[in-house]
Order: C-alpha cells, then sequence, then structure tokens
C-alpha cells in the first residue's frame, strides 16, 4: 500500500463554501471507493477566525488536502483517483510519501465522515539550501520531533516524508505534517503550547519549540495552514 497527498487549489471564481461542500458531499464518496482510506482537510468556518502559526510561503497558497491510502501510486494505476481531483479543482499537485505517526490520535479519534476534534494544522516543508538532505532528515525526525510532542497541546502528529512527486510541477517539498490541537489552541497560545496559567511554562516552551524549528526550516520555505480534519473509510469497508 502507499500514500498519495494531493495539494488542491479551488477555482477563484468558486466560494469556499461551495468548494469545501462539493469536497466533502460530492468528491469523497467518490475518492472513497477507490482508496483504502481517505482524509480530507479543508479550510472552513471552524478555523477562519483563528489567530495560530498560518505561514505562507507558496503563492497562491495550497486551499485544501486530500490523503489516499491506495494499492499502488504509479500512474496508470493512479489515472482514476486523478481524474476524480481534477472534478474537485483546476490546480492540484501530488507526492507520494512515506508516512511516520509520532504521536497517534487516542485523545479524540476520527469518526469516519465526521469533524475530528480541534483543528488540524498542516505544514508543508521545503528543503533548505544550507542543510543536505541526511542532515535535514536527521534533525527533522531525530532530534526535532520529540520537542514538537513535549512542548505544544497537540494529540496527533504525522510526519509524511516525500519521496517523488506524483504531478508535473508540484511544488518542490521534502515533507507535510500533520498536527492536532484543541479548539482553543486556534486563538490561546497558552493553549496551544501546554502551558494554561503558567506565563514561564509558556517563553520556555516557545523558546524551546521557535529554536528546534530555526535549526531545519527556512520561514520563507514553509507554508502553515489551519484546518478541519476529516476522515472516510473505502465504502463498504
Amino acid at each position: 500500500m502507499e500514500k498519495i497527498i494531493y495539494a488542491l487549489w479551488k477555482d477563484p471564481g468558486e466560494g469556499r463554501d461551495r468548494f469545501n461542500a462539493r469536497l466533502l458531499g460530492e468528491i469523497a464518496p467518490k475518492l472513497a471507493g477507490e482508496a483504502h482510506a481517505m482524509r480530507v482537510n479543508i479550510q472552513d468556518a471552524a478555523v477562519a477566525a483563528g489567530s495560530s502559526p498560518r505561514l505562507t510561503s507558496l503563492a497562491p497558497q495550497m486551499e485544501a488536502v486530500i490523503q489516499l491510502w491506495l494499492d499502488s501510486a504509479n500512474d496508470a494505476l493512479r489515472a482514476g483517483v486523478d481524474a476524480i481531483i481534477a472534478e474537485a479543482a483546476p490546480r492540484h499537485a501530488a507526492w507520494l510519501v512515506s508516512e511516520s505517526t509520532v504521536l497517534p490520535n487516542r485523545l479524540h479519534p476520527p469518526a469516519p465522515g465526521t469533524r475530528t476534534e480541534g483543528f488540524s494544522q498542516i505544514v508543508f516543508l521545503g528543503l533548505p539550501p544550507r542543510l543536505s538532505w541526511p542532515a535535514w532528515r536527521d534533525i527533522w525526525e531525530r532530534q526535532h520531533s520529540q520537542v514538537a510532542v513535549d512542548t505544544q497541546a497537540n494529540f496527533e502528529y504525522v510526519q509524511n516524508l516525500v519521496v517523488r512527486p506524483l504531478t508535473y510541477g508540484a511544488p518542490g517539498i521534502a515533507a507535510m505534517v500533520e498536527e492536532c490541537f484543541p479548539a482553543a489552541a486556534l486563538r490561546d497560545e497558552a493553549v496551544y503550547f501546554d502551558a494554561v496559567g503558567d506565563a514561564g511554562r509558556l517563553a520556555e516552551h516557545q523558546r524551546l519549540m521557535m529554536e528546534s524549528c530555526a535549526r531545519f526550516i527556512d520561514f520563507d520555505r514553509i507554508d502553515c495552514i489551519p484546518t478541519s480534519q476529516y476522515d472516510f473509510a473505502r465504502v463498504g469497508g
């Protein structure tokens, strides 16, 4: 089985609410029959007003993400899925990834077809020119991962290392990260950094996290997007 991440850009003439409704109500049911599992991440009213980190590198920035688990990511065997994705958005990009679940969501397990508790932070990471691929991966996976868990209130943390791009012109990203947080973390840094009621702990967690991120992230090569997460199982599965 292989995992594919699709980034989607909506038609500028289509409203966000309509785009999201089509993804969940029309596109997801079609894709569910093709995949072992699927996750749809959208930017909707539930996350629009938050002040949690939103960073933009790509212009325009992707507006939704679909994650699929398929038998094979080979072009010919993926053609049907690509056709459905093309119905969803006039522009899309896809990458084959290797998934590592650092922190499984056991606190608020997703229920198929319904919005997961809290919000999901999607982060696309570029490879900084100052680091070699092995050095970058070592810092991210072996050194930063525990810092991200220890200093934040995330209840899910998934690292997706890009194996190769699958579509022509796909942005040159190195990885995609997904982290789930309590809803209150959208607007409250103390909740986000797991430091409610403790200003000293908040400052220390912010310092540790920012110092760790600065080691392997160039902030002009990162897209950070708050989303609502929806999981879907295979139809009949």
